[in-house]
């Protein structure tokens, strides 16, 4: 054999010294050992500072994010520990060949410890790889993150089985078929997970929620932007910057909404009513009208309806009576007001639907309601563009003789009395 050989050779080498020892003995031993920790070290230095680093500089020359990536989680630099602890497992048995319980311990324990690095490697090399997929914009269409954890969950539990046949000097099938009678257990410790990731593809399928979106969830206290999406949760940073965590299956099986959409339109609606006295509601005369007709954005509607309602009446044969003939009334008017000014307000988009309606009734009178859609869809710019609009509906109803429905007030009271 090689290794007779080789201790041969040394025996003879010694031997001419004046050396006397003997080829299977203790001594001789511990200077194989040690030969095979020093190769050990060799290779780990000509892995880790010449082949890593330069692989390194290659990266981050031809695929910078990758490289970036790779030096974040340290990849290479794990992958290199396995070099020298696979140089010790396959040479150390061979240098402790007569002493076998010493070589038994010795090669289990090297195993595991490879077992364990290459598991340590390839959960970095997933971390990076996910890192990768963020700068790359693809975990916004997909949850990257939750098959990395699957895949993590996976290699741990395989690395744990063949772990455990290795110390038993077992065959991992052995373990694996014990698996069935343990699946009820084992399908309760990981009911959160399995369906956790069952939810994640379905998520991923329909493009129900990614990254960054504003998602609003009620039964979770939920309202802000999705964080992360892992196997189990869904992180929410809600507005007021607290966090919400979502079991995953939640957002598959309850209600939420999704405002995503609404960002990606453009525009942001306004939904809104104001209600009118309807006890100030009434038509309106010529010499209001003609004062109206001063407003510019209205002066047009005020002509056409005239002429449209003069050539109306003109044509009627039965008696001019207030019944027969056709007005404007007031909420006429200030509805085609507010149509012409929604149109000619800039923050207003142009290309999306805008009315302006007439709700049904109710004991607080007779809504009139906005429905527009804002050419921004940024929060605070929404709710100034809102405010502005009916701060100025309500500023300007006086000029067309119509109130604002308010119930009587405490304030109210008081002055009947007086």
């Amino acid at each position: 054999m090689l290794e007779d050989s080789i201790r041969n050779y040394i025996v003879d080498k010694l031997s001419a010294l004046g050396i006397n020892s003997d080829p299977y003995g203790m001594e001789l031993t511990v200077v194989f050992v040690l030969v095979v920790i020093g190769v050990s070290v060799m290779g780990d230095l000509i892995t880790r500072h010449i082949i890593a680093r330069t692989i390194r500089n290659v990266l981050h020359r031809t695929n910078e994010p990758l490289g970036e990536s790779f030096s974040k989680y340290k990849v290479l630099e794990k992958l290199t520990f396995l070099v020298p602890i696979m140089i010790l497992n396959l040479l150390i048995p061979l240098a402790l060949e007569n002493y076998a319980v010493i070589s038994g311990i010795v090669d289990k324990a090297l195993s595991i410890t490879i077992i364990v690095v290459f598991i340590w490697m390839l959960f970095s090399l997933l971390d990076a790889l996910n890192d990768l997929a963020t700068i790359k914009g693809i975990t916004r269409r997909m949850p990257i993150k939750s098959f990395v954890q699957l895949i993590k969950l996976f290699t741990f539990f395989v690395g744990l089985v063949v772990s455990m046949s290795i110390l038993a000097n077992e065959s991992p099938v052995i373990f694996l078929s014990g698996l069935g009678v343990a699946t009820g257990f084992v399908m309760l410790v990981f009911k959160d997970t399995i369906l956790g990731f069952v939810a994640g593809i379905q998520l991923s399928a329909n493009r129900m929620i990614t990254l960054n979106d504003w998602i609003e969830m009620d039964s979770f206290k939920a309202n802000g932007s999705v964080e992360e999406i892992s196997l189990t949760t869904v992180k929410v940073r809600n507005f007021d910057n607290t966090v919400s965590m979502i079991p995953a299956y939640a957002l598959v099986q309850n209600a939420f909404i999704n405002w995503q959409g609404m960002s990606d339109s453009g525009g942001r609606r306004i939904k809104r009513s104001v209600n009118i006295d309807v006890n100030s509601i009434r038509f309106m005369t010529d010499d209001e009208i003609e004062s109206l007709k001063n407003i510019r954005i209205l002066r047009e509607y005020l002509f056409e309806k005239s002429k449209e309602i003069n050539t109306f009446n003109e044509e009627l044969d039965d008696i001019p009576h207030a019944g027969n003939v056709r007005q404007m009334t007031n909420v006429g008017i200030f509805r085609a007001y507010l149509a012409a000014y929604l149109r000619t307000n800039k923050d207003i988009h142009s290309y999306m639907m805008f009315m302006v309606r007439q709700l049904e009734p109710t004991p607080e009178g007779l809504p009139l309601q906005i429905y527009a859609f804002t050419n921004n869809t940024d929060w605070v710019f929404y709710e100034g563009v809102q405010a502005d609009i009916f701060d100025h509906i309500y500023s300007i109803m006086p000029l067309f003789n119509l109130r604002p429905y308010q119930a009587l007030s405490g304030y109210d009271a008081l002055r009947i009395g007086k």
